[in-house]
């Protein structure tokens, strides 16, 4: 192959993933990059694929650093539209296709973006889209697949690409705005540069140092999240195969089906996830390529650990702890540390720089909770179009995660709780995320989250939202208390019981506390005060509060 041939890009001294595509297209062509319900790519085909559809992008006038959203499902069609948008120099902003029409709308307007990438099943979304906002103006349709008025993305692939030459993308061009969860408010959209995504990548790798060319990653985590995208970076380094799951209702035996037939290596799943796969028949028989399992995104109980490493002796247990403003993993413990250093979310990856601080940002010792603020190259450029509540976050020059956490001699990091996130009891701090490890040990405990409630005596009191295993009975606050005890300090234990069918969560899956609070305030007003103690006696039931995600 001579030394001008099309397929080697002008800039290649760039790191960034367009690159490390087109390395593979010439180390190994026809090596397999993504496979999909039965269907195979190879890094040649991804790289023609990915140079006709920018190609046609900008034809259509898609300019550097223009927004160009996605509102899609799981597939290689998505990521080879990040990578056409990436190679003109414009900007990727992928919507989580769970979010109602406003809060789409919401995003399409902040971003001020005009096209959008979409698979056929949410034209229709689109549609009610357009009844909010009038902004979007082009609709490429993902895949093969037809829809009436919008162009297929299939037929922009099929377009003559002779001529194209892609320019140059420096490291701190923004390749992606991730729109956070919104627990506290508006979504902010989070810019992460190339820089961002290498270091993040290179970096995992190290912390890491097991994954080589033989695996084979197989994607669960939805592409509209950074779960999805930060988790698949390193493939795109290393050469090895991505295997795509379809997106759809959670289904842990064709899950664990499709590993075995598939030969995964490598799996990533949520700790609600794992409980599942975990409880499933005969797990342990399954004939599994497993070596590394990982989970995130959500705090893990130490029953849950345990559980696992039960489950999957010969995997190597991995959790990694972050967030999209930092690209997104900043934590990961991994191997016998898992065990040895129990709830804790490992040590900062390479190239982080940490600190835990109190209010006033001054370092707190070992064994003192603080916030985790970081520093380093996976640290976001910064909230799109949102200047105060950026300096906000880079106060002091170091980004505050909002985590509160502590650390211990060795320097492993245990999460508390979000900062915002706790409650006050009679002058005692209440870290919520320790009371709900505690309580999914629990028997009759499937899912649980804890929040604060008003109350006269001691100003706040912790409730327990719980979600039941089937053929249990609702624990009382006392019995609580008589299981917790020597686990954790009184004012520690739920003082009132709330029974669900299901906890809310937000478009990014975590437990929506605000939607909880609500719901508890007609709980909290039905409810007789308690007489003298503060431990009620009763226990509340009422339907699963509306569940955003859903």
């Amino acid at each position: 192959m001579s030394l001008d041939s099309p397929i080697i890009p002008p800039a290649v001294r760039r790191n960034h993933w367009m690159n490390q595509v087109a390395t593979h297209a010439v180390n190994k062509p026809d090596g397999v990059a993504f496979k999909y319900l039965g269907s195979v790519t190879t890094w040649a085909q991804v790289h023609e694929r990915v140079t006709r559809l920018a190609a046609a992008l900008r034809r259509r006038g898609v300019q550097a650093g223009d927004r160009v959203l996605l509102l899609t499902l799981n597939s290689p069609d998505v990521v080879e539209a990040v990578f056409a948008i990436n190679t003109l120099g414009a900007i990727a902003v992928p919507i989580n296709m769970r979010l109602t029409p406003p809060e789409i709308a919401y995003i399409v307007d902040d971003a001020d973006a005009s096209v959008i990438f979409v698979d056929v099943p949410l034209v229709p979304l689109v549609g009610a889209v357009g009844t909010v906002t009038s902004r979007i103006e082009q609709v490429l349709v993902l895949g093969d697949a037809t829809a009436a008025g919008h162009e297929r993305v299939a037929d922009l692939i099929a377009e003559d690409a002779d001529g194209f030459e892609a320019p140059d993308v420096p490291e701190d061009t923004v390749a992606l705005i991730m729109y956070t969860s919104g627990t506290t408010g508006r979504p902010k959209g989070a810019m992460l540069d190339h820089g961002n995504l290498y270091a993040q990548a290179v970096t995992c790798l190290r912390a890491n140092g097991i994954v080589d060319e033989s695996d084979i990653a197989y994607l669960t985590a939805p592409l509209f999240h950074i779960a999805g995208l930060g988790s698949i970076a390193p493939n795109f380094i290393i050469g090895i195969p991505t295997v795509f799951h379809p997106l759809g209702a959670f289904d842990p035996a064709a899950l664990v089906d499709a590993w075995e037939r598939e030969r995964a290596t490598i799996v990533f799943n949520v700790p609600q996830q794992w409980a599942v796969i975990c409880a499933l028949p005969g797990i342990k028989d399954r004939d599994l390529a497993l070596r590394i399992i990982s989970w995130g995104a959500a705090p893990a109980s130490d029953t849950l650990l345990r559980r696992m490493e039960e489950t999957f002796p010969n995997a190597m247990n991995v959790a990694v702890f972050g967030q999209t403003e930092m690209s997104p993993i900043t934590c990961v413990l991994r191997g016998a540390d898992s065990l040895r250093k129990l709830g804790s979310v490992g040590r900062p990856i390479p190239t982080i720089l940490s600190r835990v601080v109190d209010d006033e940002g001054n370092d707190v010792g070992p064994g003192e909770v603080g916030e985790i603020v970081y520093r380093g190259p996976t640290m976001m450029q910064g909230y799109w179009r949102k200047p105060v509540e950026t300096a906000a976050a880079f106060e002091g020059g170091w980004f505050h995660s909002g985590d509160l956490v502590k650390r211990d001699e060795e320097g492993f990091v245990w999460v508390v709780d979000r900062k915002k996130d706790m409650i006050i009891s009679g002058g005692e701090n209440v870290y919520c995320a320790e009371v709900e490890n505690a309580l999914f040990a629990y028997p009759a405990v499937l899912d649980v989250a804890v929040y604060g409630r008003a109350d006269e005596r001691w100003g706040e009191v912790p409730v327990a939202a719980i979600v039941l295993k089937p053929g249990h009975e609702a624990p009382t606050p006392a019995e609580l208390t008589h299981f917790l005890d020597g686990t954790l300090a009184r004012f520690k234990h739920p003082k009132h019981v709330v029974v669900s069918e299901a906890l809310p969560r937000n478009a990014g899956g975590k437990v929506d506390k605000v939607v909880l609070r609500g719901a508890d305030i007609v709980a909290a007003a039905a409810e007789p005060a308690p007489e003298g103690s503060p431990v009620s006696a009763n226990v509340e039931a009422q339907p699963p509060a509306r569940t955003p995600a859903n």
